[in-house]
């Protein structure tokens, strides 16, 4: 039977886009469908204290969410994925920061229509964007970041988890192990965290 795993996600967050490669592995080799959701940093971070250098990101980190928004409003859940995957190898594999190019280049490799570029300015999106976004942070609450995973417990009602956040990306038969690890610990009655301090950044492979 496939499980149908929901995943939050910001096209500029690094460790998101971790945990987005080793969900398309886990597609691989566990009976498992994705379907794609956006949050949003800047939403998440409204009202708080950021360093200077975060408020920068989190003024930019606007766009690309609001254009994925509006290309899934238009043209369906389809282009998602694709969009996104568009994007993050421009922004995480390419340390690309022009993302106004970003967003231009990505919207034409997919084939979308380039006039959606615009929306990445404007307000006009936002509350769709703020309703995808609440029902990740629903799920999991305003403590945790993305990227949010959510699937159905063994006793039918809805499991949700903030992460895993891993590098790199597990390949092959080590996703699914991690798949396996994931869903059970995060089904557990009472679960709430396993952390251990990060040694190394992301590493994009």
């Amino acid at each position: 039977m496939i499980t149908t795993a929901d995943f939050w996600f910001d096209p500029v967050c690094p460790w998101a886009w971790m945990t987005s490669r080793w969900m398309l592995e886990v597609e691989l080799v566990r009976e498992v469908q994705v379907h794609w959701n956006v949050m949003s940093l800047a939403v998440l971070n409204e009202g708080r204290e950021l360093p200077p250098e975060y408020v920068d990101l989190m003024a930019a980190a606007w766009a690309p969410v609001r254009v994925i928004i509006a290309a899934q409003l238009e043209h369906g859940d389809s282009v998602v994925l694709p969009l996104y995957t568009a994007l993050g190898t421009r922004i995480h594999l390419q340390q690309r920061k022009d993302y106004e190019m970003v967003i231009a280049e990505s919207l034409a490799e997919v084939g979308l229509p380039a006039e959606l570029a615009g929306v990445g300015k404007t307000t006009k999106v936002d509350e769709q964007l703020r309703a995808s976004h609440i029902r990740g942070v629903t799920l999991v609450g305003e403590e945790v970041g993305t990227p949010v995973i959510s699937v159905l417990g063994p006793d039918g009602g809805r499991v949700a988890f903030f992460g895993p956040v891993v590098t790199p990306a597990p390949k092959g038969e080590a996703a699914g192990r991690l798949w396996d690890g994931t869903v059970l610990v995060a089904a557990t009655p009472g679960f709430y965290e396993i952390k251990r301090t990060r040694t190394s950044g992301p590493i994009f492979d």
